[in-house]
């Protein structure tokens, strides 16, 4: 559009950081907005989640709607959702949830498997890693819950606390 070639390959191209120096300069000289990232951050908390989990061995999917706080299993796993939370109707819709998922070992200690937040919209963000089983975020559901400041009150994530740390989008 402005006659800037960026190429890695070409010699003839801009290159490193000098090259980003020089768009950033020609895009602040012409009063043109030059790719600025805004980061969707979940707010709005609802009491359940949204689910899919597949079994890799009989491939078996389930959709799984699961109350916030109560455990439930899928195969030998134990899934708990200690949070959900999507954008508002006006934005662009994200859904987040923190998960903690324990795989249930008869005669044996209980094994964790995964504890974070999972993306609806970047499942391979925070993936679950299972031999047997695939969990993923499809979104939140039910009433929204009463509205409370997330960014004031969320907790931080600490190993001995069973509440989430606040929603944020990984840096890309």
């Amino acid at each position: 559009m402005f006659g800037i070639k960026l190429s890695a390959t070409h010699g003839a191209g801009l290159r490193g950081w000098k090259g980003i120096l020089l768009l950033g300069a020609t895009c602040a000289g012409l009063g043109v907005a030059c790719g600025s990232a805004q980061a969707i951050v979940p707010s709005v908390e609802y009491p359940f989640a949204v689910l899919r989990a597949l079994d890799k061995i009989t491939a078996r999917v389930e959709e799984l709607k699961v109350p916030i706080g109560r455990p439930l299993t899928f195969g030998k796993l134990a899934i708990i959702v200690r949070a959900c939370r999507a954008t508002q109707p006006e934005d662009a819709p994200e859904s987040a949830a923190y998960v903690e998922v324990v795989e249930i070992r008869p005669g044996a200690n209980d094994a964790p498997v995964f504890r974070g937040w999972m993306y609806a919209s970047s499942p391979s963000l925070s993936a679950m890693e299972h031999p047997v089983y695939d969990l993923w975020v499809t979104g939140c559901d039910g009433a929204p819950l009463p509205s409370s400041n997330a960014e004031e009150a969320a907790p931080q994530d600490q190993p001995q606390s069973a509440t989430p740390p606040p929603a944020t989008p990984a840096a890309r």
